[in-house]
C-alpha cells in the first residue's frame, strides 16, 4: 500500500518518547531498569491514523505528559509530516510504574512526581475521540 504499517506507528511513538526523555530530562529508562528493576510498562494504547505516512518519509513526533497519578502516566504523541503542517497520527499511551523483579505495579518515586508536576501539560479533551476532532480542526 506504500504506507507505513500500522504497527510501526507505535514503534515510532515509543522510540521518539524515549529519545525526548533522554534528550530533555536525562532519563534513560533502560539504565534505570537495569540498575533498579523499576521501569514504566505500557498498559493501554489508542492510535488514530489521520493521514498515511509513506515509506521512508521523514516525520516529526511530539509528545507531552497529559496526565499522571500515583502509579501511572498518560502521554499524548502526535506524528506530523516533517514541516508539521499535516497531522499523520495521534496516540494516547498509558504507562504503569512497574517493578520488573517483583512483577508488581508500584507508586512512582517523589523525584518523578516532582518532575511530572513541572512538565504536565493537560489537554482540554477528556476522551480520545474528542481530542482527535480538536486536533483535526487545527491541522
Amino acid at each position: 500500500f506504500n504506507h507505513l504499517n500500522n504497527g510501526r506507528y507505535v514503534d515510532y511513538f515509543l522510540n521518539a518518547r524515549e529519545d525526548h526523555l533522554l534528550d530533555h530530562y536525562g532519563l534513560d529508562f533502560y539504565r534505570i531498569a537495569r540498575e533498579t528493576g523499576l521501569t514504566w510498562v505500557v498498559s493501554t494504547t489508542q492510535v488514530a491514523f489521520i493521514r498515511p505516512a509513506v515509506l521512508m518519509e521523514k516525520v516529526a513526533v511530539e509528545s507531552q505528559l497529559i496526565g499522571f497519578g500515583a502509579k501511572h502516566v498518560q502521554v499524548e504523541m502526535r506524528m506530523w509530516n516533517e514541516s508539521k503542517t499535516v497531522l499523520k497520527a495521534i496516540c494516547w499511551m498509558a504507562f504503569v510504574h512497574f517493578d520488573i523483579r517483583k512483577n508488581l505495579a508500584l507508586e512512582q518515586g517523589p523525584e518523578y512526581v516532582e518532575l511530572f508536576s513541572k512538565v504536565h501539560r493537560p489537554v482540554n479533551e477528556q476522551r480520545f475521540e474528542e481530542r482527535i476532532k480538536a486536533l483535526e480542526g487545527h491541522a
